[in-house]
């Protein structure tokens, strides 16, 4: 569903990429480690069409995102760091717009099953969204991507400064999503939470994918100590 062949970025001879081959499968939530600046965003930022790839393909479903940019959007949902969401409008009112752009309609029956089956409570979907958490933001994100029915997610810190009681509704949630079938990239710092949630993790470091681990041959301690290990190299 997710896949780079030879994926490579450079910014005026600065390599931020260096040529990855990934394959992301329905099903799959791959969590990508590593520091700042290793190439997490970057990496992100190219499935998304965001940043021309300098040499190399990402694919969305088969599709070429920089051939076929609104083809492959359409299988796709993203989250970032901050779900950009209109502050003066309610959470069904957010969902009903931007799923509208997507070329939905859905009655607001509809709507509020999407923000349930996000995790938001429905006192919560008639509130003006300058007033919610970040936690209640991603939910809406979430919606929006339950709604789209998207195919791809992709995730960049979407866990960093909730709650743990939040982080943990957001795993459960992703869990659901990848259950349903969804191909999931997540860059995170977060390494418990990555393996608590992934499938599989890689470790970046200075724009090279440096290892990759199925979280089921891992236990939190051997994922903490590898990527130690990785940094201190």
């Amino acid at each position: 569903m997710l896949e780079a062949t030879a994926l490579s970025k450079s910014y005026n001879g600065t390599i931020a990429l260096h040529p990855l081959d990934l394959r992301i499968e329905p099903g799959e939530i791959f969590c990508l480690l590593g520091a700042n600046g290793a190439g997490k965003t970057t990496t992100i930022n190219l499935f998304l069409n965001f940043i021309p790839p300098t040499s190399g393909t990402a694919k969305i479903g088969g599709l070429d995102v920089v051939q076929q940019p609104l083809e492959s959007k359409r299988l796709l949902a993203y989250i970032p760091e901050q779900v950009m969401l209109y502050k003066n409008l309610t959470g069904i009112e957010n969902l009903e717009y931007f799923t509208s752009l997507a070329g939905g309609s859905h009655t607001k029956t509809e709507l509020m099953g999407f923000l349930e089956g996000a995790g938001l409570a429905r006192t919560d979907a008639d509130k003006r969204v300058g007033a919610y958490s970040k936690g209640m933001r991603q939910k809406v994100g979430i919606a929006i991507a339950i709604a789209k029915k998207a195919r791809a997610l992709l995730l960049d810190e979407p866990t960093s400064g909730l709650d743990p009681k939040a982080s943990n509704e957001f795993s459960e949630l992703l869990k659901k999503l990848s259950g349903a079938g969804a191909a999931i990239l997540m860059a995170t710092h977060d390494l418990f939470r990555a393996k608590e949630t992934g499938t599989r993790v890689g470790i970046m470091k200075h724009g090279h994918l440096v290892a990759q681990y199925s979280t089921s041959e891992l236990g939190h301690a051997d994922l903490e100590r590898i990527y130690l290990e990785h940094m201190h190299d």
